[in-house]
């Protein structure tokens, strides 16, 4: 565990790791030495100065050796947490969008909480009693042979087998270590979804103790945790009672070699002190080896996530020309499922399409596509003339502006969340963007809540659109960008796309009229292939499939819902 410890962390930040270990080693070295220095006093007490003032010194040598082996243990802890949190947040964020599944998402929060503290309390606390379960036997095994070799031969005989009874029972606990986490964090998720959902859940008649979905996972959570519990348990009392055979052999041959003749006194009393500084560790560190183990799986899967393949990079991006957008024969799909098939279209600089289509007819996957979220299956997108896969992660996302459906806020203020887009704009800046995306007055609100639950939907909408609009990115990507607003919002939000053209490049997701209306060019998706493309007039005179949206859409205008006649008594 150590050993590989020191390989994650590298050879600059594994020093301090390494101090630790070797200062908790000759702390343990001392520890199960010192007490052969009782041998030649209690042999000869009248000329014991010298090894009183051995036995001092080794005292004073290992208490100052344990201390700063200790705090630098606890150092390395965290220098340790601190660099496993960086490396996993630095790759996590070159990982394709399609990894985050919502399993994942959650295994996620508990890698960086959970696993990441097991793993370093390694380092932090257990350290100590590890490396004292190796280097203090080994030091009293070695004290034995010198005080007696028939003690020294039995303590190394009885070695080897604690080791393989140590090893059998940690084989045991990983056996079941996996299905565990994975019942824990499935309960955890399922937890945290019952307190989100409390409204939804009560308006259903779903909101007390007995949701199905929540008590399924707590059940599955205990029956997992009981059998490791119970898988665990007998490597352990195998690991317990081998150790305590083993002192127990070491007592009787110095008793039999006591009662033979074949030792004095103080011989054996030398050895039976050494006897137990040989198993007392071992003992302890019994108790501590499920932790252990438990830690050895949290890296496991911390590893396996740092394993994950990115999304490949250039050292270099490839020079950007003007913001237009290039769809070149785009093929692609969400796991091995076709979305996209030869999807062509180019969107000018300084211009705006909008993408018309029935759900799931790719549109938002087109979007998703533009600031590489995922690589295409086939084909090329481009933007400013250079592939996506030619330009590094921020130089493309810094391009670009994105407005998606599912608006997220961070707990804060209106303003804060507005400034996200830019954290060095001015606050002039920020009320600006607020006024243009039709937040008015809001933007005084001192907190949204967690995700913004304190906002109505079209309210987390606007503000995504001030948060957009203040970015200042040559390129602007909207999806559904005034589905969730009243009709005063609307006009505002519209306004300020009205502003933008031009100025900017749009590529807009829309069902409404007058969002289509507004784009110099149309796109209809149909299936994941574009069926037509044009101006607004223009495919209304094709009388196609954008035709008939735009009809569907006009009539529903008119809609009403009629006051239904007094059906009692009927």
């Amino acid at each position: 565990m150590i050993r590989r410890l020191i390989a994650l962390l590298g050879p600059e930040r594994s020093r301090p790791l390494k101090r630790a270990a070797a200062l908790l080693a000759v702390a343990a070295a001392l520890q199960g030495a010192v007490f052969a220095f009782l041998l030649p006093i209690l042999r000869a007490p009248e000329d014991a100065g010298p090894w009183l003032t051995a036995v001092v010194v080794a005292t004073a040598v290992c208490g100052l050796a344990y201390h700063r082996g200790v705090v630098t243990a606890r150092e390395a802890g965290y220098t340790l947490s601190a660099h496993l949190h960086r490396r996993i947040g630095d790759h996590v964020v070159t990982l394709p969008l399609g990894w985050f599944t919502p399993a994942r998402s959650g295994a996620l929060g508990r890698l960086a909480t959970q696993h990441v503290m097991s793993v370093m309390g390694v380092p932090a606390h257990l350290l100590d009693p590890l490396v004292g379960a190796v280097v203090t036997p080994a030091a009293a095994v070695v004290a034995l042979c010198a005080v007696d070799w028939r003690m020294g031969l039995a303590a190394l005989a009885a070695a080897p087998l604690a080791v393989a009874a140590c090893r059998w029972s940690g084989r045991l606990v990983r056996r079941t270590d996996e299905a565990a986490d994975a019942a824990a964090g499935e309960a955890a998720a399922r937890v945290v979804e019952f307190a989100r959902n409390q409204p939804l859940l009560r308006a259903f008649g779903l909101g007390g103790p007995g949701l199905r979905l929540l008590d399924d996972a707590l059940v599955a959570h205990r029956n997992a945790a009981r059998r490791m519990l119970t898988t665990a348990l007998p490597g352990l009392a195998v690991f317990v009672v081998t150790v305590q055979a083993a002192f127990t052999a070491l007592v009787l041959v110095a008793v039999f070699a006591a009662l033979g003749g074949q030792v004095d006194i103080p011989t054996t009393v030398a050895a039976l002190v050494l006897a137990v500084r040989f198993t007392e560790p071992m003992l302890v560190a019994a108790e501590l080896g499920a932790a252990v183990r438990l830690a050895g799986g949290a890296l496991d899967r911390i590893e396996r996530v740092l394993a994950e393949p990115r999304l490949p990079e250039p050292e270099v991006s490839q020079a950007f020309g003007t913001p237009s957008i290039e769809f070149e024969a785009v093929r692609f799909g969400y796991a091995g499922t076709p979305v996209l098939e030869d999807v062509s279209f180019t969107v000018t600089a300084g211009t705006m399409t909008a993408l018309v289509g029935t759900s799931g007819a790719g549109k938002s996957t087109i979007l998703r596509l533009v600031p590489r979220f995922f690589d295409v299956d086939g084909g090329a997108v481009r933007v400013g003339g250079a592939d996506v896969r030619d330009l590094r992660g921020a130089d493309l996302l810094r391009r670009i502006s994105l407005v998606s459906q599912d608006t997220y806020l961070f707990a804060g203020t209106v303003a804060d969340n507005i400034r996200f887009g830019r954290p060095d704009a001015t606050d002039e800046e920020v009320r600006s963007a607020a006024d243009r995306a039709g937040l008015g007055e809001l933007i005084a609100r001192t907190c949204v809540g967690e995700g913004g639950t304190r906002l109505s939907g079209g309210e987390r909408q606007r503000v995504s659109i001030a948060r957009a609009l203040l970015k200042d990115a040559p390129i602007v990507l909207l999806d559904e960008p005034t589905a969730a607003l009243d009709a005063a919002a609307e006009r505002a939000v519209t306004r300020a796309l009205d502003e933008l053209r031009g100025e900017r490049t749009l590529l807009v997701v829309t069902h409404r009229p007058a969002t289509a209306r507004a784009a110099d060019r149309i796109l209809v998706l149909d299936g994941g292939r574009i069926t037509e493309s044009g101006e607004h007039d223009e495919l209304l005179r094709l009388g196609g499939r954008y035709a008939a949206f735009h009809a569907r859409r006009e009539n529903a205008r008119g809609w009403r819902i009629p006051a239904g006649r007094n059906t009692e008594g009927d």
